[in-house]
């Protein structure tokens, strides 16, 4: 398994859930992985060693999303600590519910400054480092396409606004070889959203195949765009949610 042999790959937000699966699944595929984690040094430091344990190659290191100082930085460290960088995905987000009425302006700077301006930094800092058959793959939501519930407005336009990112981004950078996409994950089956959790069955009955997603098959979606099969595939959103959006 080596479709990404020599490929290096940042995924932010990787200590855990979506982003850890990501990052040990391109490291499977032969690619050395930076990850980088706010506050999860220990969990970022399983991932790790878990993909060194399989004979892969990996460093983790803290880095805050929501400061655009420590975005920059961390792209530009990845690049340093793996000998250039050629596979940027954008993992790291945050979730705020509640009422729009009473929302505070910390959750809503969160949220704009995590979930967008993150991606937005990141890929901009990324851009000198990648090279023709580069790749930009960020992770959505399909709450940025359809939003079936309140008390998550915010947090679902920041999702929606990467789509036109990643459609204008991927016209800029198609000259460059370089390609940008968008993955959007339904319910899937981590610590923010059990499939055992409170409103998991009204989930569930929502879905054409009527079951939970796993991190991984988040995973082999990011593995697949980053490999040879994507290298056509640009500034196009791929939804993984079981059929949620059917």
């Amino acid at each position: 398994m080596d479709a990404l042999k020599c490929k290096r790959a940042l995924v932010t937000g990787a200590s855990r859930g979506i982003g850890a699966a990501i990052a040990k699944a391109l490291a499977a595929e032969g690619a050395s992985v930076a990850i980088t984690y706010e506050k999860s040094a220990d969990r970022a430091a399983e991932v790790v060693r878990e993909i060194t344990a399989a004979g892969g190659n990996a460093v983790a290191f803290a880095a805050n999303s929501a400061d655009p100082e420590a975005v920059r930085a961390s792209v530009d460290r990845a690049a340093s600590e793996l000998g250039g960088l050629d596979i940027l995905v954008n993992n790291a987000g945050v979730g705020r519910q509640g009422s729009f009425e009473e929302m505070s302006l910390v959750d809503i700077d969160v949220l704009l400054n995590v979930n967008f301006k993150g991606v937005i930094l990141a890929s901009q800092a990324a851009i000198k480092h990648l090279g023709k058959g580069g790749r930009i793959i960020s992770i959505g939501s399909g709450l940025g396409e359809r939003v079936p519930f309140g008390g998550v407005t915010v947090y679902a336009a920041t999702k929606s606004a990467l789509r036109s990112l990643t459609a204008g981004l991927s016209r800029e950078l198609g000259p460059r070889g370089i390609t940008v996409n968008l993955i959007q994950p339904g319910s899937t089956d981590t610590d923010a959203n059990p499939a055992n959790g409170v409103g998991a069955d009204a989930q569930r009955s929502a879905m054409s195949l009527g079951e939970f997603g796993t991190p991984e098959d988040i995973a082999a979606a990011v593995v697949f765009l980053a490999g040879p099969g994507g290298k056509q595939i640009t500034g196009t959103t791929i939804t993984v949610d079981g059929g949620a959006l059917a």
